[in-house]
């Protein structure tokens, strides 16, 4: 008797989310995968909304706002403004054709721009110089000679920082240059760094010498305060001086520089950007630190004048559940549709919504090469299973998948013809696009987008072919658990 109440209990509560969900005008998809939870796991079902499903864009949107209008009232971080205002008037001379140089820029890269500086603070930057790093090994030895080369100060910002290698030897060069009077902020990710909760030694030895260290979101990942554990800050940011920045896909830890046997070789992309665009990942740096700590930083050293470093035009390009458009994913489904010749995607995970795929699969059927690269290990079992569900469409509409079996392939990268392409934190997932904070860099120089190329086709001499016959004589078994693991794919 008891047990029934307890149930009936349980569905009233279901009802109610249930209605909740349906009135938000969410994702039809997202809502029926969680209304089925609520019938299949009663209970379970809604400690794990609890946990993972409440929508709070529109809270962190009201948060953000409020901020906004808390940081013009009082003046605050006022080079916001002065960025607001720079994209929208390089939005405006798009319109006019009033750019420098703007008949000999590809129409494509003009739409793609102005979609970027209509949906937040993205202005594109010409004085800019990119070394591209494909893996750990050659990322960290040039951070950590710019960290031994700074004169004011070292800002990072980390999905995961571990108490590893790698990490210890980042740990023991900033506690050197702490003492040596440099100013050393480091955000990181409350979730991906949980092994901290247990073991805080690792940061309490950098606070001692005057390392600045907060966690993103701290606090935010209780029930009942609810839904945040699963918005997480995937990003990857690291600013030295204000003259030079890092992005990608590179977190901190060994199995990043290929010293985890279960992985091998790890595969992955990263920039190092000298010039203009180091601005953009500085306001965006401390704009995360600002949400969390409310501290504000006007320093004019953060935002030194630069040199010409070179002539790559770029947008760097933030996204999150605090901001008005899915950024990412407008943009990457735009430039999609734009292809003419050559898709190339390389992705750890590959969990397209209907909108990507259909325009993944038009590109196919048109005639245009798609090519996808993805792991052949799984390191997130079912996510990787789930994308093999949409390799099935992707396949019959012609275009090709491979997987790369020299090690993990990490890497986030996409190649659009030869006018465009995007590196930075954000997989080709819904995760990336809805839900986590992601920064990535849009490139639209030509001689940086074919060294770009030169790394993905290097990459597939690594890899094998899924072929469609081969593919489609795949046990039951396994069509099943790919089928299943789909319908978890929008809240995976």
């Amino acid at each position: 008797m008891v047990l029934k109440i307890i149930l009936l209990i349980f569905y009233m509560i279901s009802v109610i989310i249930s209605i909740k969900l349906i009135l938000e005008n969410r994702d039809p998809s997202k809502t029926l995968i969680w209304i089925l939870i609520f019938m299949l796991f009663p209970g379970i079902g809604i400690l794990i909304y609890f946990v993972l499903g409440r929508n709070i864009r529109k809270i962190k949107m009201n948060k953000t706002y409020k901020m906004a209008n808390n940081m013009k009232k009082e003046k605050l971080l006022f080079n916001l403004e002065e960025m607001a205002e720079l994209a929208k008037g390089q939005s405006n001379m798009i319109k006019e054709g009033k750019l420098p140089n703007y008949k000999n820029i590809d129409f494509r890269v003009l739409k793609i721009v102005s979609l970027l500086l209509n949906m937040g603070i993205f202005p594109f930057t010409i004085n800019n110089n990119i070394e591209i790093y494909i893996d750990g090994n050659e990322k960290f030895s040039k951070l950590i000679k710019d960290i031994r080369n700074a004169k004011d100060h070292i800002h990072l910002e980390y999905f995961i920082i571990k108490d590893s290698e790698i990490g210890r030897k980042i740990k023991e060069e900033l506690i050197a240059k702490a003492k040596a009077g440099i100013k050393i902020r480091i955000i990181y990710d409350d979730v991906g760094c949980w092994r901290f909760w247990f073991h805080r030694k690792f940061f309490k030895e950098m606070k001692l010498y005057g390392i600045e260290i907060i966690p993103y979101l701290k606090g935010k990942i209780t029930i009942p305060i609810g839904g945040q554990i699963n918005y997480r800050n995937h990003r990857k940011i690291v600013v030295i001086d204000g003259k030079i920045g890092y992005t990608g896909g590179i977190n901190i830890g060994d199995e990043y520089i290929g010293k985890k046997k279960k992985f091998g070789y790890w595969r992955d992309t990263h920039i190092k950007i000298e010039g203009t665009s180091v601005y953009m990942l500085q306001m965006i740096f401390l704009t995360d630190w600002y949400y969390n700590t409310k501290e504000v930083l006007l320093e004019e050293k953060l935002f030194p004048k630069l040199s010409t470093k070179g002539n790559c035009m770029m947008q760097i390009v933030a996204s999150g559940p605090d901001s008005d458009w899915e950024s990412m994913h407008y943009a990457y489904f735009y430039a999609i549709c734009q292809a003419k010749k050559s898709i190339y995607i390389e992705t750890p995970y590959f969990i397209p919504d209907e909108s990507l795929l259909k325009a993944l699969k038009c590109a196919a059927l048109s005639g245009v090469e798609l090519i996808i690269l993805f792991p052949k290990i799984a390191d997130h079992k079912i996510v990787n299973t789930a994308s093999y569900s949409y390799f099935q469409e992707i396949l019959e509409a012609g275009g090709k998948v491979y997987l790369y079996n020299k090690g993990f392939l990490h890497s986030k990268v996409i190649i659009i013809d030869d006018f465009m392409a995007s590196t930075g934190s954000a997989n080709m997932d819904l995760r990336s696009f809805k839900l986590n904070f992601e920064v990535n860099a849009f490139i639209y120089d030509k001689s940086v987008i074919k060294e770009i190329k030169e790394d993905f086709m290097n990459d597939l001499k690594f890899s094998e072919e899924l072929e469609i016959n081969k593919f489609n004589n795949r046990k039951l078994r396994i069509k099943i658990k790919e089928s299943l693991s789909r319908l978890f794919s929008p809240i995976l």
